[in-house]
């Protein structure tokens, strides 16, 4: 007998709802197993997960500041697998954008503010959408398979960052392997006072419903859809299924590198090594958890951020490992796309020589 996936007749409303309970369900029992056998109370451990963060300012504006950059890659992969296009390049293309904006921000001591924080966004926008370009090309004329070509680029553009670090861009005053600070007309305004959460923040929000508005209410948007969900079928209607894809992976890498010009402009205010902890590999988690969803990518930034931040609470008061909140959104992930499966297929069994 051999098990095979065979597509639901039908998909009662409640389906849905009652798959995704099972699968938080799922996720607290197995980190709780996990916690557990790390040493932790798993009852205290999600508590200051979930909940210390949202019963203090600092606790709540800090992951808002921790959502802001999943804000922008979860966008960004949404609307590129929206086209049909895996795009999990989105770490490298941020990567590529924080290059653009350090490049700019040291260059811009003579613009005033209101050219400086907009051009650190575009240099960022226009530098993660070139470094998409070459998988882009590849897919649209070669067939080549983006999964690999992306995600082999990531690790290419740390690199290009330790180069410049360890070269042209060494610190002029302490030698150190980052940059020097941008200009100050560069950085990102604070929008609540008091706290460290930064314009881009709303800029990031601005993207995410300009694509819901391009995707859902825009001619563009369901050519786009129509590629993605079926590109046979689309080129045999006459839509420019190549050309599409191109052009939504360039507006893809476009996002996540302004992501990158935000967290130069509005966190670090230079180029580190460490500038990005894996922003555009939780951008896969955060579109997947929020079905593609824009609006949704917004809520599934947020509760990403307060685990992020309430994790490191509880590795100081519990001395469990600062990585069980990465736990939590992998094992998350893996049943709410397990979920979507169940939701979608049903499991048949039939013998091997049927």
């Amino acid at each position: 007998m051999k098990p095979r996936f065979v597509l639901r007749a039908e998909n009662p409303w409640w389906r849905g709802p009652l798959l995704v309970v099972m699968a938080a369900i799922v996720t607290f029992v197995i980190t709780a197993a996990l916690i557990r056998w790390s040493g932790g109370n798993p009852v205290a451990a999600f508590r200051y997960m979930f909940v210390n963060p949202l019963q203090s300012k600092f606790g709540f504006t800090e992951s808002i500041l921790s959502a802001t950059p999943l804000v922008f890659t979860g966008a960004a992969v949404a609307i590129a697998f929206r086209a049909g296009y895996w795009n999990i390049g989105a770490e490298g293309q941020l990567l590529a954008g924080t290059i653009g904006a350090t490049w700019f921000g040291l260059h811009a001591e003579s613009f005033p503010a209101v050219v400086a924080v907009p051009g650190i966004l575009l240099a960022g926008a226009l530098c993660g959408a070139a470094w998409s370009l070459a998988p882009a090309l590849l897919r649209a004329r070669l067939g080549i398979d983006e999964v690999v070509t992306t995600l082999l680029l990531n690790p290419v553009a740390l690199l290009v960052i330790t180069g410049l670090l360890n070269g042209p861009w060494r610190n002029s005053e302490t030698g150190f392997p980052d940059s020097d600070v941008i200009a100050e007309s560069a950085m990102m305004p604070v929008v609540w006072p008091g706290t460290r959460v930064h314009l881009g923040l709303v800029f990031g929000i601005v993207v995410t419903l300009g694509c819901w508005w391009f995707v859902g209410r825009m001619t563009g948007g369901l050519r786009l859809r129509a590629v993605g969900l079926a590109p046979g079928a689309a080129r045999i209607a006459g839509l420019p299924v190549e050309r599409t894809m191109l052009t939504t992976a360039l507006v893809s890498g476009g996002i996540a590198g302004m992501g990158g010009a935000s967290e130069i402009a509005g966190v670090a205010h230079q180029l580190t090594i460490g500038i990005s902890s894996g922003f555009g590999y939780t951008g896969v988690i955060v579109a997947t958890l929020a079905a593609l969803s824009f609006i949704g990518s917004l809520v599934v930034a947020l509760i990403l951020g307060i685990i992020n931040v309430g994790s490191f609470s509880a590795s100081r008061a519990l001395s469990i490992p600062t990585t069980m909140g990465e736990v939590v959104q992998s094992v998350l992930l893996i049943t709410v796309v397990a979920a979507l499966v169940i939701q979608k297929y049903r499991i048949v069994w039939k013998s091997s020589d049927s």
